[in-house]
C-alpha cells in the first residue's frame, strides 16, 4: 500500500473540543480533561455505555467485593488486565499525597488505607461509609499511569498544539478491539484510527465546519441554530436528514444550572425573605422560550433521574405577586432600599462573557425589574470569575454543575459547610440541620433510610434558597452519517473507543 494510500484508508473522527488543560489524570479537572484522559488512560471501574439506569461495569479491576460495615472494598484485576494492584495503589497514593494536591484529591477524602495483597489484588479500606466510593473509581482523575508513564487505553496522544489540536491515534494493543472484532466485521463496521478534537471557539464556524463535513459530530446545538435544526415539531430539519445527519438525545442531562447567592455577602446572607423572592421572580417559562424549548424545569439541586430526587415543585418557583410580598417581608417594600430611597440593586456575575450571556442577562434583569429590583450585570473572563466567587467578591453568580456520578450525594454535597468555598459549596451555605442531615445520610446501612435524610436535605434547600435554580440541560448532538454506535450520555469520556464507521 502507498503512504498515499495508506493516509486516505485511515478513519478519522474529528469533533470540536473545548480547551484540554492536563493530560495527568490526577489534574483532569474539566469536562474536556476528562474526554482526553480517558481515551489514553484506564480507570479501575467504568460506567457502562449503554446502560440505562447507569451502572458500573468492570475496568481495569472486577466489581469489588464490599464489607458489610461499607468499610473495605477488595478489587480484583480483570484477567486480561495489562496493568496490576500495584499500579492501582499508585494511582490512588497519587490522588491522596498531600505535597501534590490534586483538584481530585477529594475523591479519596474518606480511604484510610490502600494494600496489595497480591499481584492482582488490592483492599482499600474508608474511615466512614461513603456508598458512592465505587463511582470514584470510574472517574478520570483513578487514571491508571503505567510504570513506563505510558497509558493502557485504546488511544495514545499522537500531538498536542495547544488550544488549537489534538491528535489521538489507535492503541492497536488494547485489549478491548479483539472484544469486539468479530461483531464489528460481521456488522462491516471498523473503529476509528484516529481522533481529533479541533478547538474551534465561534459557534457558527463549527456549525459551517459540520454542515460541510469537517466535523463528524456536535456536542451541542447553539440556541442560534436551533431553528436550523429542529423543526416545528421537534423533529429534525428534513434537510438535514436527507443527508443522513442525525439528532441525537434529548433526555434531561445530569447537569443542573444555577444562580448562586453569595451567603457571605451583607444584603443576601442574612436576610432569607430576599433570596425567597428572588427565586420567586425567575420566570423560567420565559427563560425556557428564550432557549428554544430545549431545557428542564428544576425544582431543587438533584435533577430527575437521579436515586435521592425529591419531587413536586418548589414553594418558590415563579410568582411575581409572591415576590413582591417577600421583597416587602424582607425590607424592601416596593423594591426599595429604604436605606438609600432608591431600587434596590443587586450584582450578578456571570463568566466568559459572550453575545448569548450578555442576552441572558439582559433577560434576567428584565425579570427582577418586573419586581421593582435593579440587577446589575458584571460581565469577567472565566478565571477572573472564579477567582472572584470563590474570595466571596460576589452576590448572585451564574454556575451549573455535571454530575460526577448519578447519586443524590453528588449534588447535594454542594451544600455541605466543609465544602465551603474554593471547595463546591460556591454559595458558602452553612446550616447545622443540613449538615447533620446530611452526616445521617452517609453513614446510613440502607438505601432507604439515606433517602429519608436526602429528602430532608432537599426540603431545607428549597426553603432557605441558597441558589435559583433555573433550569437542566438537555443533551442534544448531532452526528454525521459516517458515525455509527453513538449513544448519547452524561458520562462521555472516552467514549470515542465504542464509535464506529462502515468499512
Amino acid at each position: 500500500m502507498t503512504a498515499l494510500a495508506a493516509v486516505l484508508a485511515t478513519a478519522v473522527f474529528t469533533r470540536a473540543m473545548e480547551r484540554v488543560d492536563s493530560m495527568d489524570p490526577v489534574n483532569s479537572q474539566s469536562t474536556y480533561d476528562s474526554c482526553a484522559v480517558q481515551l489514553v488512560y484506564e480507570t479501575p471501574l467504568e460506567i457502562d455505555y449503554k446502560a440505562r439506569p447507569y451502572r458500573l461495569a468492570p475496568g481495569l479491576c472486577e466489581l469489588p467485593e464490599v464489607s458489610d460495615d461499607g468499610l473495605t472494598y477488595v478489587f480484583r484485576s480483570v484477567p486480561d488486565a495489562p496493568l496490576g494492584a500495584e499500579d492501582v495503589k499508585r494511582a490512588i497514593d497519587r490522588l491522596r499525597d498531600p505535597e501534590k494536591p490534586s483538584p481530585g484529591s477529594w475523591t479519596m477524602r474518606r480511604v484510610r488505607d490502600v494494600e496489595v495483597l497480591d499481584p492482582r489484588t488490592l483492599r482499600v479500606t474508608l474511615s466512614e461509609r461513603h456508598h458512592v466510593f465505587p463511582w470514584m473509581m470510574a472517574m478520570g482523575y483513578c487514571g491508571v499511569i503505567a510504570p513506563d508513564g505510558e497509558g493502557t487505553g485504546p488511544y495514545k496522544l499522537k500531538s498536542w498544539w495547544r488550544n488549537h489540536e489534538m491528535v489521538f491515534v489507535r492503541n492497536e494493543s488494547w485489549r478491548g478491539w479483539a472484544k469486539t472484532a468479530a461483531e464489528d466485521a460481521a456488522a462491516g463496521l471498523r473503529p476509528f484510527d484516529e481522533i481529533h478534537y479541533l478547538v474551534i471557539d465561534d459557534e457558527s464556524t463549527r456549525w459551517l465546519m459540520f454542515l460541510g463535513g469537517e466535523l463528524d459530530f456536535l456536542g451541542s446545538i447553539s440556541r442560534d441554530n436551533w431553528s436550523a435544526v429542529m423543526d416545528a415539531d421537534g423533529r429534525i430539519d428534513p434537510r438535514l436528514a436527507a443527508k443522513g445527519i442525525r439528532l441525537c438525545g434529548g433526555d434531561p442531562a445530569m447537569e443542573v444550572r444555577y444562580i448562586g447567592m453569595n451567603m457571605r455577602d451583607a444584603t443576601l446572607g442574612g436576610n432569607r425573605a430576599l433570596r425567597q423572592a428572588l427565586s420567586c421572580a425567575f420566570d423560567f417559562q420565559t427563560w425556557k422560550r428564550f432557549y428554544n424549548n430545549s431545557i428542564g424545569d428544576m425544582h431543587g439541586p438533584v435533577p430527575p433521574g437521579v436515586t435521592g430526587c425529591l419531587e413536586g415543585v418548589s414553594p418558590y418557583s415563579y410568582n411575581p405577586e409572591k415576590a413582591k410580598r417577600l421583597l416587602a417581608e424582607a425590607g424592601y417594600p416596593g423594591g426599595i432600599d429604604p436605606a438609600t430611597g432608591r431600587r434596590l440593586s443587586i450584582s450578578l456575575s456571570i463568566g466568559r462573557p459572550s453575545q448569548d450571556s450578555r442576552e441572558a442577562g439582559e433577560l434576567l434583569a428584565s425579570f427582577y425589574a418586573a419586581v421593582g429590583v435593579r440587577l446589575e450585570l458584571r460581565f469577567q473572563t472565566w478565571e477572573a470569575f472564579l477567582s472572584s466567587v470563590n474570595r466571596g467578591d460576589v452576590q448572585l453568580f451564574m454556575l451549573a454543575w455535571v454530575g460526577d456520578y448519578p447519586d443524590a450525594e453528588n449534588f447535594l454535597q454542594l451544600f455541605h459547610s466543609k465544602n465551603k468555598s474554593p471547595g463546591p459549596n460556591h454559595s458558602d451555605y452553612v446550616n447545622p440541620e443540613y449538615d447533620a442531615e446530611y452526616d445521617a445520610a452517609m453513614s446510613s446501612a440502607t438505601e432507604g433510610e439515606r433517602l429519608g435524610h436526602w429528602r430532608r436535605c432537599q426540603e431545607i434547600l428549597r426553603e432557605d434558597c441558597p441558589w435559583i435554580f433555573t433550569h437542566i440541560t438537555r443533551n442534544y448532538s448531532l452526528a454525521s452519517p459516517r458515525v455509527e454506535n453513538y449513544v448519547s450520555g452524561d458520562f462521555p469520556y472516552g467514549c470515542e473507543k465504542h464509535l464506529r464507521t462502515r468499512k
